[in-house]
């Protein structure tokens, strides 16, 4: 079976500095025999906002139809998810904080409904990748955006020993991170490090690893 990449670029401005280490690391990713990557643009597809309406508690999906419908299964059958975002104002960019927040139907099934998320045979074989390029470079400018990204690669039965990150400081300028003197360096191992340590995750037998 191929591993199943799906990958998010968030930042409402097409192919700028967090999407272009997106670009490096799934390019790595795709070299290796049996992976299949998948990218998504929020910026030109429909998620729109949770309404906090609490209806996914009781109907087990979200009452509003548009792209999340398919971004929905997608999620549920990767074997690893990419989430790319710029840092605005210490946080995630708008279209990714709805992506996060429309994982409510999530977090719902887990612990509402009592009902799994992905099937147990699967569950501590997800790999999650945090992508972000920030043009501050405080040591605290990615706590924020990370504590999100955190929560919703939990409701997704991604666990937080399973998430690896790429965090870019100081790339403010449009691809000001193509000069950046180690950071498509860092991307391409990043991908070639999640490609490695997913066929360790899934050649693992089910329940050989300790959830935490």
């Amino acid at each position: 079976m191929p591993i199943k990449v799906l990958a998010f670029a968030t930042g409402p401005r097409r192919h700028g500095n967090s999407e272009t280490l997106l670009d490096w690391v799934l390019a790595s990713m795709g070299e290796e025999p049996g992976v299949e990557v998948e990218k998504f643009a929020l910026s030109e597809i429909t998620v729109n906002p949770c309404r906090g309406c609490n209806a996914c508690e009781v109907l087990n999906k979200c009452v509003q139809r548009d792209d999340m419908d398919m971004l929905h299964d997608k999620i549920v059958e990767a074997d690893c998810i990419v989430f790319a975002t710029p840092i605005y104002c210490m946080g995630i960019c708008s279209q990714g904080k709805a992506l996060v927040d429309r994982a409510q139907v999530f977090r719902s099934r887990k612990y509402v409904l009592k009902l799994p998320v992905v099937p147990p045979e699967r569950q501590g074989k997800r790999l999650g990748i945090f992508i972000a390029a920030a043009g501050q470079k405080f040591d605290y400018v990615f706590d924020g955006a990370t504590l999100s990204v955190k929560c919703f690669f939990h409701v997704i039965e991604v666990k937080d020993r399973d998430i690896e990150y790429l965090l870019v400081r100081g790339v403010d300028a449009a691809g000001e991170v193509e000069t950046h003197p180690t950071a498509q360096g860092e991307a391409r191992a990043a991908g070639k490090q999640a490609v490695a340590r997913l066929r360790e995750m899934l050649a693992a037998s089910p329940g050989s690893r300790r959830d935490s």
